[in-house]
């Protein structure tokens, strides 16, 4: 009877080793699948492929792969097969349905040491890769004009005359912001990439924090208008501020050419990462522009005019915004216009634009060809 007791442990103890090789996960300790280590999300080139990427954010950031990182802690955990999205845009759009496998994958990687313990060929220095926008593209980019007041009261007062509109006071629940559309295809470059500078044409900098749309959104409420939010990057709103090489707009319509002044070709370098809502206070990040190392804007996006929730309240009472969508949120003062004399950039010159929590957004700028 003993022997057959023996033989019976034996035989359990065998079963549940070969459970444990066949499940590693199970001998494992459970990894969260919630949002308890912070991570970006970036879209970079590295060995010649173009691909989706986490940051962790650990003391040692390294950027991962996200799809070959998956297939790597589904098996070291033995996990079911969840597919992640290839495309930035795409990863947005299903982000409800693989959000609890990102966390995993942050969870697991972002402790332990794993992302610089291990050669681990899906794992890259950022510094070592290239970092691209991180959607292209959306199907829109929409920016606020004068949504900080210390801007407005800027270009009201600057040395060369108005901006087009006065800065007074508004009702922010009776009165709607000022948007116009820059167009994605056109306008967005990578980070690192330049903007062309016209001949005499005076281009000026302004830096905002963008806002990047998670779900499809039409007549959201200021209520409701977070839940519609996946995150946060940053753009530069490249903008021309006139110059003998430009025409005066036809007389029938007195003002600035919002369209000539904010639309030229490349003028939206975004990035260099997408940081998901959960993981960032929007509201309240430090916001700063450097031109050759020169500090020219230091604010915080406390000082919106109309916040998030007002601005798409108003935007989706207007048009379907979509996944992926890009709302630029306004500038903040410092911009070259408003300087006396006035400073513009000239190739040669290197804008650097940094928000807390995201990143910096670097551009040089170069001689149009």
């Amino acid at each position: 009877m003993s022997k057959q007791i023996s033989l019976l442990s034996v035989v359990v103890v065998f079963s549940v080793s070969m459970l444990l090789l066949a499940f590693p996960g199970t001998a494992r300790s459970q990894v969260s699948d919630q949002p308890d280590t912070p991570f970006k999300l970036a879209t970079f080139e590295a060995t010649g492929a173009i691909r989706i990427g986490m940051l962790v954010q650990a003391d040692n950031e390294k950027l991962m792969d996200l799809h070959e990182a998956n297939s790597y802690v589904t098996r070291q955990l033995g996990l079911s097969i969840v597919s992640i999205p290839k495309k930035m845009r795409a990863l947005i759009e299903q982000y409800d349905a693989v959000s609890n496998r990102l966390y995993m994958i942050a969870n697991y990687m972002g402790t332990e040491n794993r992302l610089a313990g291990e050669n681990l060929p899906f794992v890259f220095d950022p510094d070592d890769v290239s970092i691209k926008a991180p959607i292209k593209y959306p199907y829109n980019l929409l920016a606020a004009a004068a949504n900080y007041r210390a801007h407005a009261d800027e270009m009201e007062d600057s040395a060369i005359g108005g901006a087009g509109f006065a800065a007074v006071e508004v009702d922010v629940d009776a009165e709607e912001p000022y948007f116009f559309a820059k167009s994605p295809r056109s306008t967005i470059i990578d980070p690192g990439e330049p903007y062309y500078v016209p001949r005499n044409v005076n281009i000026d900098w302004e830096a905002e924090l963008a806002i990047i749309i998670g779900r499809p959104a039409l007549d959201l409420t200021l209520e409701n208008a977070h839940d519609y939010v996946f995150g946060y990057s940053i753009v530069f709103d490249v903008s021309r501020r006139g110059g003998s090489g430009l025409k005066p707009i036809n007389r029938m319509f007195p003002g600035p050419n919002w369209f000539n002044s904010k639309s030229s070709d490349r003028a939206a370098p975004f990035g260099p990462y997408i940081v998901p809502k959960e993981f960032i206070q929007h509201d309240d990040l430090e916001i700063r522009t450097w031109i050759n190392g020169v500090i020219k804007q230091d604010s915080n996006t406390s000082y919106m005019i109309y916040d998030e929730a007002h601005m798409i309240r108003y935007l989706t009472s207007v048009q379907t915004l979509y996944p992926g969508d890009v709302i630029a949120t306004g500038t903040p003062d410092g911009v070259g216009r408003a300087r006396n004399p006035p400073e513009y950039l000239k190739p040669g010159d290197v804008v650097e634009m940094e928000i807390e929590g995201i990143g910096k957004l670097v551009t040089p700028m170069l001689a149009k060809p």
